[in-house]
């Protein structure tokens, strides 16, 4: 009975241990197999992509051979070795016909772990941003800025709640004629959870001029906000909601306000940089805010010590500026400059 006894728990053991061996062998051999997979999908959609560029400047020429780790614009991670970031920004000495044009095709939607994406400085003549690119969940950092699109901005775009990024500076194709087609509106950007950095400059946001501060306010994370140049005409008086504590640049230039510079403005205590060029704001320093007593609660709330920049330039305003900047610096280590 102990011989039995023994003998069986040796063969458990060995049984348990060949097992082991077994399943430790097949995840050994498995894995080669399943990365192999997953990059091949990767290689193909990328070949697929370049088939619809065009490449003038033959720049895609390093896209030869199994490895596309090692292919210009494309990064893989170490670990996984997926493609994660994608980025073919064109450089100012590629020149205007150096740029790459042409359609932007579906196959992008199998870089499946991609979450950079750069397609900045380009010519896609007119051809509007793709749809399906909000359908890349995993982006964090999106630029199609001065690519040469057209229309409006889609609003699937606002379905990419990991982004942190988004540049869409003068997205458009500034030889394009602009009309309704292209006047957007900002509902989208509300689904925008994680993003830091938001630049819609030169964008049509006309339709959005009554509510885009309410709009931006859902962004609690924001920490630069660029709408120079959106057309949106009106400045409201009344902040919705203190979600902006962590905005430190504030771009709003040439939107011809025709307004005062609101006191809500002056309770966002991380700013930095603050442009309110070519606004129209009034004809003096003083007239620039609602009433006489705005710069004695400027004052006594000492709330912007962190602004180092203030532009106010191309708003006709004339007279002494000594009084604001004290209004503005009153602050133990001031570093106002205006």
């Amino acid at each position: 009975m102990v011989y039995q006894f023994s003998n069986s728990g040796t063969n458990m053991a060995t049984t348990i241990a060949s097992v082991h061996l077994l399943f430790l062998v097949i995840m050994i051999s498995g894995l080669p197999f399943h990365k192999a997979t997953g990059i091949e999908t990767e290689r193909v959609a990328l070949l697929k992509l370049k088939q619809g560029l065009l490449d003038p400047s033959h720049r895609l020429s390093s896209w030869v051979g199994d490895d596309c780790c090692k292919w210009r614009g494309v990064v893989c991670s170490n670990r996984t070795g997926h493609v994660v970031k994608f980025n073919l920004r064109s450089l100012k000495d590629d020149g205007i016909d150096g740029k790459f044009g042409g359609e932007i095709s579906h196959s992008l939607l199998d870089l499946k772990y991609l979450n950079y994406l750069d397609l900045s400085m380009n010519n896609f003549e007119g051809t509007k941003i793709p749809k399906f690119i909000g359908s890349l969940e995993r982006l964090r950092y999106l630029n199609l800025s001065a690519a040469s699109f057209s229309g409006r901005i889609p609003p699937q775009l606002g379905n990419l709640s990991r982004l942190i990024y988004l540049d869409l500076k003068q997205y458009f194709d500034l030889n394009a004629y602009s009309d309704e087609s292209s006047q957007n509106d900002l509902q989208w950007i509300s689904g925008l959870y994680s993003i830091r950095h938001l630049n819609l400059e030169g964008a049509n946001l006309s339709r959005a001029s009554a509510y885009w501060l309410q709009a931006v306010s859902t962004l609690p994370s924001l920490s630069e906000l660029h709408l120079s140049s959106c057309g949106l005409s009106l400045l409201p008086p009344c902040l919705p909601s203190s979600n902006l504590t962590s905005l430190s640049v504030l771009v709003l230039s040439n939107n011809g306000f025709n307004s005062t510079i609101p006191l809500w403005l002056f309770q966002l205590r991380n700013l930095v940089h603050i442009d309110l060029s070519f606004d129209n704001l009034g004809v003096s320093i003083l007239d620039a805010f609602p009433n006489r007593t705005s710069l004695e609660k400027l004052k006594k709330m000492g709330s912007l010590c962190k602004l180092k920049t203030l532009i106010l330039s191309e708003n006709g305003l004339n007279g002494e500026i000594t009084e604001l900047i004290d209004a503005l610096s009153g602050c133990n280590n001031s570093s106002l400059e205006c």
